[in-house]
């Protein structure tokens, strides 16, 4: 069974850190691209980070940059999302994807469920 499972969301306070964990499991993880996506209530899904199967390649959306880490391993199949200086409008639910081979696709073949980011005092 394919499955991909986001953990580590919950309430920060501003400034606060969060790391998030995207688990794979039931295909080769390492075959795949991961992307991370979020989506704040009333917007639009929005790319976060992507990183390729090796790891070698990340790409950032322009807001994230210097703020959100990628990172992948792939002995344990899972992705990372490192968050630093978080602020009340990355409040959203975090979703990981995974694509085979490319990173520079928009065509996924699994998602996970999302995790909850919730950023407030």
């Amino acid at each position: 069974q394919v499955q991909l499972v986001e953990s580590g969301g919950g309430l920060v306070q501003p400034g606060g850190s969060l790391r998030l964990s995207c688990a794979a499991s039931g295909f080769t993880f390492s075959s795949y691209a991961i992307t991370w996506y979020r989506q704040a209530p009333g917007k639009e899904r929005e790319l976060v980070a992507r990183i390729s199967t090796s790891g070698s390649v990340t790409d950032y959306a322009d807001s994230m940059k210097g703020r959100f880490t990628i990172s992948r391993d792939n002995a344990k199949n899972t992705a990372y999302l490192q968050m630093e200086s978080l602020q009340p409008e990355d409040t959203a639910v975090y979703y990981c994807a995974a694509a085979r081979r490319t990173i520079w696709t928009t065509l996924y073949d699994y998602w996970g469920q999302g995790t909850q980011v919730t950023v407030s005092s």
